[in-house]
């Protein structure tokens, strides 16, 4: 079942690189954000499970450099 959960939480942070690369997402726009913010939780949460510390520091300051663009964005409107 990990695999099946790391291999989604990689595709939503490949989505979101792939529709920047191509110019349909921006760094600014939530559907970006929010696909990094769980594809990157999802794969903490494995890291975290299976004790890979390095694994554990990249997803996790990958997911927390998700939230303020998100809460800008939340507090804009």
């Amino acid at each position: 079942m990990q695999q099946v959960l790391s291999i989604v939480g990689a595709v939503l942070i490949l989505v979101a690189y792939a529709a920047n690369q191509r110019g349909k997402l921006g760094r600014a726009d939530v559907s970006y954000n929010l696909l990094n913010l769980v594809g990157s939780g999802v794969l903490a949460w494995i890291a975290i499970d299976g004790r890979q510390w390095g694994f554990v520091l990249l997803e996790c300051s990958w997911a927390l450099l998700s939230v303020p663009p998100l809460l800008k964005r939340a507090t804009a409107t």
